[in-house]
């Protein structure tokens, strides 16, 4: 929520300044201070949230996210740093299973085995190796291809789901093809053409994408011809802010060039509909935080600090984001979707990691 100490902590400047006036530099100093204590009292409110075995919420899901959120901060900390870094570490090797996967259960095998691979590699400890090896072999075996009776003309082909089903979508196949790419899997391996192939599919842009329903608009959809309902879009395939900033990490990471045309169609959609008041190509607050914290990993891949958006503006975003997400914390540190309970936001052990991580890829 935001409080009077909130607006007060962000100098009178950077409100009434306007959008375009962080173009001219990263961003303000006052503002990263502000950024950087923010970042202190989320870590500081996910130890809180430790339970004596390391886990929080008892999942490994959010456990990764809370063991990356320490490891990539400005602070620098690391397993020497003690039992609130290594007890996070210990929960998750304990979920470490037979067939490679990391997870509490079946359920969000894919997911939490990809944001825990991801938190592995973060510590930068070679003695874990052998357990990303076995997650990657994992989530290249998950994948959903004709090993699985799908082909290559079946709508699915390529996908990766949560793993409780054979249902793919891109939100696990952009955490997937992340974790992937963080551990370094050989880019030879047929697993990133295979993703490419669900991953084009889910573009609204019909010069790539072979489906019936795809329209020209650059910008992406949760899976191929469908969307959540939640979000009364009044069509299951338009394009949103949180699976288009997927899409486009997805499609980076997996190797194809920022002058490829399915790349500059998302990047236009995205910087096109920018917006943090919802979730852009909405008119709801379904994933927003979902979508801040994608947005601010694919906005740093890609590389540009500043872009116009469809008024003509220039707008930075690394400054925008910060501010917004300064304004958002609440007093314990954590931040939460009040607006939406949709898929966790509600949790803010969740949010609060992902709106840590998102506000240390601001401050790079």
């Amino acid at each position: 929520m935001i409080t009077r100490r909130h607006l007060l902590a962000v100098p009178a400047c950077f409100i009434l300044a306007g959008r375009s006036a962080f173009a001219a530099e990263k961003m303000d100093p006052a503002l990263r201070e502000q950024a950087r204590r923010s970042v202190d009292a989320g870590l500081n409110y996910l130890r809180a949230q430790q339970a004596a075995d390391g886990s929080v919420a008892r999942s490994v899901g959010i456990t990764a996210l809370s063991l990356r959120a320490f490891l990539e901060s400005h602070r620098g900390y690391n397993e020497g740093d003690g039992a609130f870094i290594t007890n996070q570490v210990g929960f998750i090797l304990s979920k470490a299973k037979g067939d490679g996967s990391i997870s509490e259960s079946l359920q969000n095998a894919s997911y939490n085995t990809s944001v825990a691979m991801n938190a592995l590699a973060a510590t930068k400890n070679p003695k874990y190796a052998p357990v990303i090896a076995a997650a990657q072999k994992f989530l290249v075996g998950h994948q959903i291809d004709e090993g699985e009776g799908y082909k290559p003309d079946h709508r699915y082909h390529g996908g990766i789901g949560y793993g409780g089903d054979e249902r793919p979508d891109m939100s696990n196949v952009y955490l997937a093809i992340e974790a992937l790419k963080g551990t370094s899997l050989d880019p030879k391996d047929p697993v990133w053409q295979k993703a490419l192939v669900f991953v084009s599919r889910s573009q609204n842009r019909s010069e790539s994408n072979d489906q019936a329903w795809a329209g020209n608009d650059g910008g992406f959809v949760y899976m191929p011809g469908w969307n959540p309902p939640e979000f009364e879009f009044g069509k299951l395939t338009s394009s949103y802010g949180g699976m288009t900033a997927a899409g486009l990490l997805s499609l980076l990471f997996a190797g194809v060039d920022k002058a490829d045309p399915r790349v500059q169609a998302a990047y236009k959609w995205m910087t096109t509909n920018f917006t943090l008041d919802v979730n852009p190509g909405t008119s709801k607050k379904h994933g927003l935080y979902y979508f801040y914290n994608a947005f601010a990993k694919v906005m740093t891949a890609y590389g540009e600090d500043t872009f116009v958006d469809g008024k003509g503006q220039t707008r930075n975003w690394k400054a925008e984001l910060a501010q917004k997400l300064v304004s958002l914390r609440a007093d314990d540190g954590s931040w939460r979707n009040a607006d939406s309970n949709a898929w966790w936001e509600d949790k803010p052990q969740l949010v609060t990691a992902w709106s840590v991580i998102a506000l240390e890829h601001a401050l790079k």
